[in-house]
């Protein structure tokens, strides 16, 4: 029997090589054997995929992409499919994980300084990934034709007519394809939802793995592992990823599991988080919800967005503050890789970005009161500030270069201030400009009058 199963399995090697991806994969691809917490992530986007292509083929069955049915066929879904209301709490609770997941896959990358050389290309690969997911998101947001989906949408496509000479009015029409969010505006991002976005997103995961593994995984220290390799050519700080790493993920799929599974079942809507109220109303085109927020993995670009008073601007500073993800790589050309040995000053930079983005999601779900829209331009001026912080921080520089920095900065604060002023909330915007002054005395001008950003030393070996 058993020598059937190798002749098998030899006659479809010869003709696929299945062994042999295998092998470079998984038995034979040599990891850091210093993976830490942080590392499940990767793997746990893989799992989140699965959950989701899954769920996703099921409502499809019993889906109608038509403004007249869709909410019906959902409600149908929920009510009188057996196990319908499972389905869909899989795959809604699914679509939150994946951003929770990716966001902190994304950190991590952050972290250790996995997006420098030379992973350039994987991290490139991996904001593709992360526009994908995004615009699947959004897609998909619209499909249920409730309240919310449809007034999101409307919001959403309609910033894109913001941008001049015609062209947003333009693009607007051609996304909708109508004047309004409409029947032939669902039916094209139902196609989109389920053919065309999926198969690029499986494409790019695909070139995501085989650029990190032709290159090596990073890791914690920072150390290319593949520097320091035996007589066999094996890296004398790697072990195979199977089956010590695949065992390893196992047990954190396992916890995720059960965390998702207490979602799905005790809390789906997460106080309105996952799946808003609103979006149990079917769509009504004549009927404006109070509060049009996308959901929360899109709140801290949608943030920027509403801080900024001019639209275009708004547009453009939103779609600014996603591009400078992709350039991070060149920004940050600093030697050392992991956070661990970078200095005092960029672990605190590091840690604010976190907290700002986190804050700003918050916001983002927020009324657009006179304080919450203050609060959130300031927090845009310290994300956009942590890039120019990456670039200061890449090489030792004179005290010189610190003070020129900081003074065009507070120029340019205190002119976008003047531009903005209202008499109104002067003392208001007085005392926010002490958030970005305050970041910018400790980050720019820090580095002249402390030593807090000496760097350690990198271990040769990872430890």
């Amino acid at each position: 029997m058993m020598q059937s199963i190798v002749a098998v399995r030899d006659w479809v090697d010869a003709r696929v090589p299945i062994m042999k991806m295998w092998n470079e994969h998984l038995a034979e691809y040599y990891a850091p054997k210093n993976f830490n917490f942080w590392y499940y992530f990767g793997s746990l986007a893989l799992l989140v995929l699965v959950i989701q292509f899954l769920s996703g083929i099921w409502l499809t069955m019993h889906y109608k992409p038509s403004a007249e049915h869709a909410f019906a066929s959902v409600e149908y879904i929920m009510r009188d499919v057996p196990w319908g209301y499972l389905i869909r709490y899989l795959h809604s609770t699914g679509a939150s994980a994946f951003f929770v997941v990716v966001y902190l896959h994304m950190f991590r990358g952050l972290l250790y300084g996995s997006y420098k050389a030379p992973r350039e290309l994987i991290w490139l690969i991996g904001m593709g990934i992360y526009m994908l997911l995004m615009a699947e998101a959004f897609m998909g947001y619209l499909l249920p034709w409730g309240q919310m989906s449809f007034w999101g949408a409307q919001v959403i496509i309609s910033l894109f007519g913001a941008l001049p000479f015609g062209i947003g009015e333009a693009l607007s029409l051609w996304i909708r394809g109508d004047y309004v969010v409409s029947d032939a505006t669902l039916n094209r991002f139902f196609a989109l939802h389920v053919v065309l976005l999926p198969v690029l997103l499986l494409g790019l995961i695909v070139a995501h793995i085989v650029a990190l593994h032709e290159v090596g995984s990073n890791n914690p220290d920072g150390v290319e592992i593949k520097k320091n390799k035996d007589t066999n050519d094996i890296p004398k700080d790697g072990i195979r990823f199977h089956p010590y790493y695949t065992v390893k993920d196992l047990y954190g799929a396992s916890v995720f599991l059960l965390i998702f599974s207490a979602v799905v079942f005790f809390a789906p809507e997460f106080g309105g988080w996952f799946l808003e109220k609103d979006n149990f109303v079917p769509a009504d085109p004549l009927k404006t919800p109070e509060h049009i927020v996308p959901l929360w993995y899109f709140t801290p670009f949608y943030a920027i967005l509403r801080a900024i008073p001019h639209k275009l601007t708004g547009v453009l500073a939103m779609g600014l503050s996603i591009a400078m993800l992709f350039v991070l790589p060149w920004l940050d050309r600093h030697p050392i890789k992991s956070f661990r040995y970078r200095s005092a000053l960029y672990r605190g930079a590091l840690y604010v970005f976190a907290l700002v983005f986190v804050v700003l999601g918050w916001l983002g779900t927020q009324p657009a009161t006179v304080v919450y829209s203050e609060l959130g331009l300031r927090l845009a001026e310290l994300y956009f500030m942590f890039f120019i912080v990456l670039v200061m921080y890449s090489k030792d520089r004179g005290a010189d270069t610190h003070f020129i920095v900081f003074i065009v900065l507070l120029a340019s604060m205190m002119f976008a201030d003047v531009i903005r002023f209202d008499a109104q909330k002067g003392w208001l915007m007085f005392f926010s400009a002490i958030i970005p002054l305050a970041y910018m005395v400790v980050f720019i001008l820090g580095p002249i009058f402390t030593r807090m950003n000496e760097s350690r030393v990198v271990p040769e070996r990872v430890t």
